[in-house]
């Protein structure tokens, strides 16, 4: 079940860049793109606190996590 969870986890990172930019095929906007990855980024904050319970990783992982998803975003 722990392999299952982590694949899809990793499916669903993997494929949100392609989420946002599905929008560019009508009228792409980077402020629909950072809504979606401020929202990741929440979700994927809160599940590793509620996992790890350490606050050293909980405050690592929100510097990192909201840097890496912004360096995701497309230039437009």
């Amino acid at each position: 079940m722990k392999q299952l969870v982590g694949w899809l986890s990793g499916l669903a990172l993997t494929l949100t860049p392609v989420v946002a930019l599905a929008e560019g095929a009508t009228s792409y906007s980077r402020g629909n793109a950072v809504g979606y990855f401020t929202a990741i980024a929440a979700v994927l904050i809160f599940g590793i606190h509620d996992v790890f319970h350490k606050r050293w990783l909980t405050w690592t992982s929100a510097i990192v996590i909201p840097i890496v998803l912004y360096l995701n975003l497309p230039a437009q």
